[in-house]
């Protein structure tokens, strides 16, 4: 499989990382320069910035957490050759599912909805663990 199909999913969930980044930065900057936000208040990670921004924040730090996870999984796929058309097929599943889940997270925020895109992509990635794992200690290709 080329390097680059096994990346493209890995290249489009740095992506999202890294525009909500910016697109919280941006925010924040708004906010500081509005006067919506003191630094005195927000100091000590204290939750006082507005609605929109923390949806933004929160959006961005759920990109370090699961997604972790998918980026040493893909490395080792690469380096153990293990990386097929079930790693991929799996790997757009669980990129799809973080883009709906951020979609949702900085929209209208719906818990069930958002939940359940977070859960879709949970349960991919564990299947994808799973069958690495399985692979690598079952010695198959």
């Amino acid at each position: 499989m080329p390097i680059q199909f096994v990346l493209l999913p890995l290249f489009v969930q740095v992506t999202l990382t890294l525009v909500l980044g910016l697109w919280l930065a941006e925010l924040r900057r708004r906010d500081f320069k509005s006067g919506a936000v003191q630094p005195a208040s927000i100091s000590l990670r204290e939750p006082n910035w507005p609605r929109r921004t923390m949806q933004a924040s929160y959006a961005f730090s759920n990109q370090f957490e699961l997604p972790v996870l998918f980026y040493v999984l893909t490395i080792l796929s690469i380096i153990t050759r293990h990386a097929d058309v079930i790693y991929l097929v799996l790997a757009w599943i669980f990129v799809l599912s973080r883009l709906a889940q951020a979609y949702v997270h900085i929209t209208n925020n719906v818990i069930h909805l958002r939940g359940a895109f977070f859960g879709i992509g949970a349960i991919v990635l564990l299947a994808m663990w799973v069958i690495f794992m399985v692979r690598i200690l079952a010695g198959l290709p």
